[in-house]
């Protein structure tokens, strides 16, 4: 297939602004990894991000310069701004990294939900506490972000009245993971965890 000249109707009024949408996806997609990984103390790979998020941009941005009076090119650019943005979150909640706090306030006590986060692998520190309607236990816990839905099934299904927070964690000193249950013979909450009747 022969290529387009590059003054042609399609070239500049289809392929052109697809390729900034998509160049502008792609950059804006790193750029958000990027600082994530900055938030969380990623010394090695946020560089090397930046470098290859720079450098997509900037044969964006030479191409809208050579190209300001088409404002189909410019629409492209906005679009896969807003575009990069949202694929960036997508990818970052589904690699889930990083670390994170969860912060229970329960009210009476949480000894079955300390037994069931010890069984998952968990570290659990309590405190004790007051709160608007009497005495409270105030569980934390530091968990992989991926492990966070398995954590908040142990807190519904042990203690539905509890009240629960989570916070990100750049980094601590000393950590109990969960590591993978078949591992280790453990099971997820959905088998660890007996039903309660009627539900």
């Amino acid at each position: 297939m022969p290529a387009l000249p590059t003054d042609s109707i399609w070239f500049a009024y289809v392929f052109l602004p697809l390729a900034i949408a998509l160049a502008r996806v792609l950059d804006v997609s790193i750029g958000t990894i990027r600082v994530i990984l900055l938030g969380r103390g990623a010394r090695l790979w946020a560089p090397v991000l930046g470098f290859v998020e720079i450098l997509i941009w900037l044969m964006a941005i030479s191409q809208i310069m050579q190209n300001l009076n088409n404002w189909i090119c410019i629409l492209a650019y906005a679009a896969g701004f807003a575009g990069g943005n949202f694929v960036g979150l997508l990818i970052e909640n589904r690699l889930a990294m990083g670390l994170s706090m969860v912060r229970v306030v329960a009210p009476g006590s949480v000894s079955r939900l300390k037994r069931f986060l010890h069984k998952a692998g968990f570290g659990v520190t309590t405190l004790p506490a007051s709160g608007a309607r009497g005495a409270v236990e105030i569980v934390f816990t530091v968990v992989r972000r991926r492990q966070l839905p398995r954590v908040a099934e142990i807190i519904r299904r042990t203690n539905p009245r509890a009240f629960y927070t989570v916070e990100d964690v750049r980094a601590v000193s000393q950590l109990t993971f969960a590591s993978l249950s078949r591992r280790r013979g453990m099971i997820g909450p959905r088998r660890l965890i007996p039903r309660r009747k009627g539900k």
